[in-house]
């Protein structure tokens, strides 16, 4: 039996659906307003991970993901900018036109991570009239109140508003008070809608029953969307740690109080990552994006690779050495497998293979452990054309494309040579730097520098 960790109880729990063999997921998609990180590679390379352990569990998924294309401002607590108006206008662009490029982009490095598309995509511009009905069912159940600049939740009204966190409600309105608006009746409460500022021209805003010009509020937009498609009883909802204590508790806050009930019954999230021991950030010069990697050498699914060797709800220090050691673990994996041949065929020893890679994933998608089995496969006396057949089943987990005939471009000796040829320039060794120059040229490969650090080219 699968078991799942839920932050809402703290414990790890035998999971059973609502409905026999069918699973409601929802997780929370990116703010579509700057460059995929490698944040978001591994928050949803995790949710990639829970959907195809579910598939392969036998259970029936209808997984929905959202796009926030408006609504998500600089502060969490409901005050500042825009964050798709702000990039809209340093970038000389419309909000539109911003959200459009970074979706796309998120998209393309996912595909690149073999991530599986949600079955259903929801863009929060696209669910305005379903988020406004919900706010009316709110205001309703006299759960709201109106300041000059929107419609606010009045969590004094929730009992049990801290159940997701954990925190003490004082620490909770300790972090609420960091961005002051003095007209809250409580520093925890958030705004449901947001009414355009006097003499300001937003480009994403509607009509609504409480303004001529506003727009949503963050939280609204997840517990409509979710519901819309999945109904007011749902089995898991997904996201990263940093949600939890205030986007999540302010969606399970909204959505209690609209149905009388719980909607959401787990709650799946995935630890911080880190770089190098540090947090990830632009102005430590740490903010990896996709094109920072493959200048590195590095293949997407090596990421992948990676972060199968280290449990969802652990924490994870991202290394260039670490990826460089994924990059050769997948390659020879990718290898062995290509060479495998022979008759498919079913053993004893073979279905406890599977038995213990199933019992691996039901320990709160325990990857590493089911990464581990799939290379004892590799080393096993089973039949070639065996192993051949439970790695390929396997995969359909790992998803890191075992048995295509495709291999690596970049090998883990080109990318040791240019680590240590960035590693010597960055110290101004030219002769050592330009030694493992004429190296990497003996191997086939150019390399150019960079004010980031360096690009491969084969020649």
């Amino acid at each position: 039996m699968l078991k799942l960790y839920n932050t809402l109880t703290r414990r790890v729990q035998a999971f059973r659906p609502i409905e026999k063999g069918k699973v409601r997921l929802y997780s929370c998609g990116p703010t579509v307003y700057d460059h995929t990180h490698l944040g978001h590679m591994r928050a949803y390379i995790a949710v990639d991970i829970l959907r195809r352990t579910l598939k392969y569990l036998s259970y029936e998924v209808n997984h929905v993901m959202n796009i926030t294309d408006v609504g998500h401002l600089r502060g969490d607590r409901d005050m500042g900018e825009d964050k798709l108006e702000s990039a809209a206008k340093k970038k000389a662009k419309t909000a539109w036109e911003i959200a459009r490029e970074y979706e796309e982009e998120f998209f393309t490095v996912m595909d690149g991570l073999n991530i599986k598309r949600p079955g259903t995509l929801c863009r929060a511009t696209e669910y305005i009239e379903p988020m406004i009905e919900l706010v009316k069912v709110l205001e309703k159940k006299g759960f709201t109140y109106r300041t000059s600049d929107g419609i606010y939740f009045d969590t004094s009204k929730m009992p049990d508003y801290n159940g997701l966190s954990k925190l003490p409600l004082e620490e909770l309105k300790e972090g609420a008070r960091v961005e002051v608006n003095d007209e809250k009746k409580n520093p925890t409460d958030f705004a449901l809608w947001k009414f355009t500022p006097k003499g300001e021209d937003r480009q994403m805003e509607w009509a609504s029953p409480w303004a001529k010009k506003s727009f949503p509020g963050w939280h609204i937009e997840c517990s409509a969307m979710s519901r819309k498609h999945l109904g007011d009883r749902i089995d898991i909802h997904t996201g990263g740690v940093d949600h939890i204590h205030v986007h999540h508790t302010n969606e399970r806050a909204q959505n209690w109080a609209s149905t009388g009930h719980r909607v959401v019954n787990w709650w799946v999230h995935n630890e911080f990552l880190m770089v190098e021991g540090k947090k990830m950030s632009k102005s430590l010069g740490n903010f990896l994006i996709a094109s920072d990697i493959e200048k590195k050498g590095f293949v997407p699914l090596s990421i992948r690779y990676l972060f199968l060797t280290v449990q969802y709800r652990r924490r994870t220090n991202f290394t260039w050495k670490s990826l460089a050691a994924a990059q050769t673990g997948l390659g020879k994996l990718q290898d062995q497998v290509l060479k495998l041949e022979g008759e498919s065929v079913e053993t004893l020893a073979g279905k406890k293979f599977e038995k213990r890679f199933a019992q691996a994933l039901e320990d709160d998608l325990n990857l590493t452990e089911a990464l581990a089995i799939g290379w004892e496969v590799l080393k096993s006396k089973l039949s070639d054309g065996e192993k051949h057949r439970l790695l390929i089943s396997f995969d359909r987990v790992l998803g890191l494309d075992l048995g295509h005939k495709k291999k690596l471009e970049v090998s883990q000796e080109v990318v040791v040579l240019a680590n240590r040829r960035e590693e010597a320039r960055q110290k101004q060794d030219w002769k050592q730097a330009d030694m493992l120059r004429d190296k990497l040229k003996k191997l086939g490969f150019e390399i150019e520098d960079h004010a980031e650090g360096y690009r491969l080219k084969k020649k």
